[in-house]
């Protein structure tokens, strides 16, 4: 079990800080026991540190006079969305106080001619596609969890659509973004490219919040396509699946979505949603464009499928039968828990270059089978990133161990393949020992850049690089 570390506390500063900001905000701001231990790490088994206080914004205005008083007694600042994050990024290691943003929920300004929106960190991604939905647009960034777009932002998400909309960095536009001194900035304007100075936008997105607290997005939409048809084939081996996968990426083909569930998965899909699919892997596709064209790409994407031994291959442009099966695959979190009731999930996930997909699956499906442990993969593999979700007794200190051993070891033969130790989790607490091990003295920059913009280290402190000293 990861042990966060806890970090030296500012107890008269946190005692000030927290004096000053009730007077402040009243009931705005919570102290109670539940709701510290809510905000602090609850989605995996990375210890839960709770701050010392929670405070509920509902302007940028607020978030400044936040940050300002704790700048002012030098106690940390711990931004919080919906806490979906699972490497420990809402954590408080060294107490301080928790900005839960989730009362910042509107939607400023729809510009459908230019294809974006603003809005505030609150809001979430379901909140923004039924808003948008009469319009004729859509956000297209999916993590399968309803987070807020705030928190996706702040750890780079990704998700089941990232193989053609891209990720979090390909759709942020600008963003308003509270610096640790409590001054508001804002890192661009409106237009689809600049080439005026340092390109902070994207700097700030994935920073987690140890760089600044964000409090207004500007999104790119895209159109909502006119015809949209997914497909679903079964494979023998997870290695003709992926094999099948780096064909239809380098024959092409405009996959919107390209999803890999392995024969446990498959499994609990059955079980969970109630299908009936063959328990072997199998890749979830979907197309988008004209009438013709997806029925185009799916059928090219048969063809190469059937190269590769894919059988049981079905098509449909029917919403009902779409919804239905990308629900499940929505749903897999808790479908593979039911594989082994009483346990813990521990989901991580790394990814490669498409080449080495193949053998990086293949040996994580070893790997777990030799340490004896439950570990169904899915992953949205149109980009060589996959997930590995990690069954563990937590009663049993050998089972812990080798859920330890085991997630160390994947993330080292991901970088050892020219990859990442993650590919959208983000490194917050948990991946932190692998980020020196993957980028070297590029971290050092990094800790200078964190030096520069926050020099009191009150940001989020803990998360993403080595402790000081």
């Amino acid at each position: 079990m990861v042990q966060a570390t806890a970090l030296p506390r500012n107890e008269a500063g946190i005692e000030a800080a927290i004096s000053v900001l009730k007077q402040q905000f009243g009931e705005q701001l919570q102290t109670g026991q539940a709701i510290r231990e809510q905000h602090g790490h609850t989605t995996t088994w990375i210890t839960n540190q709770a701050p010392d206080a929670v405070v509920f914004p509902t302007s940028t205005a607020e978030v400044a006079a936040i940050v300002k008083t704790c700048a002012k007694y030098g106690v940390p600042v711990i931004p919080f969305g919906t806490g979906t994050s699972l490497e420990g990024h809402v954590n408080a290691p060294a107490g301080g106080i928790c900005v839960d943003m989730m009362r910042m929920d509107q939607i400023l300004a729809v510009h459908a001619e230019d294809l974006d929106v603003v809005v505030q960190p609150g809001v979430t991604r379901e909140q923004l596609n039924t808003f948008l939905r009469d319009q004729g647009l859509f956000f297209p960034i999916d993590p399968g969890a309803n987070a807020s777009l705030g928190g996706m932002a702040a750890t780079r998400a990704s998700g089941t659509n990232a193989v053609r909309y891209g990720t979090m960095k390909d759709n942020v536009l600008a963003l308003e973004v509270v610096m640790a001194d409590g001054e508001v900035i804002r890192t661009a304007q409106r237009a689809k490219k600049s080439s005026a100075g340092y390109d902070l936008t994207r700097l700030m997105v994935g920073s987690e919040g140890t760089l600044g607290l964000m409090t207004e997005i500007t999104l790119r939409l895209q159109g909502i396509p006119e015809a949209i048809r997914s497909a679903r084939c079964s494979f023998r081996t997870v290695d003709d699946a992926c094999r099948a996968v780096m064909m239809t990426i380098q024959y092409g083909i405009p996959i919107a979505r390209m999803e890999l569930l392995d024969e446990m998965s498959v499994a609990a899909a059955n079980s969970y949603s109630k299908l009936s699919l063959p328990e072997t892997p199998l890749l979830l596709l979907e197309f988008h464009g004209s009438d013709a064209s997806v029925v185009e790409q799916s059928e090219t994407f048969a063809a190469i499928a059937d190269e590769f031994g894919g059988f049981d291959i079905e098509a449909t442009s029917s919403a009902e039968e779409r919804n239905k099966l990308w629900q499940a695959r929505h749903d897999m979190y808790w479908a593979c828990m039911q594989i082994r009731p009483g346990a813990k999930g521990i989901s991580t996930d790394v990814c490669v270059p498409i080449s080495k997909l193949a053998e990086c699956v293949g040996a994580t499906q070893q790997k777990a089978e030799d340490l004896g442990l439950v570990a169904p993969i899915v992953g949205h593999v149109g980009d060589g990133n996959f997930h590995s979700l990690v069954l563990v007794d937590m009663e049993s200190a050998e089972e812990r161990q080798k859920a330890d051993e085991f997630i160390s070891w994947l993330n080292d033969l991901a970088i050892s393949l020219d990859g990442t130790c993650t590919g959208e989790h983000g490194i917050g607490q948990g991946k932190r020992p692998y980020l020196q091990k993957e980028l070297g003295a590029a971290t050092r920059y990094m800790a200078a850049i964190k030096a520069a913009l926050d020099p009191d280290d009150i940001l989020n402190p803990g998360k993403i690089l080595a402790d000081k000293g």
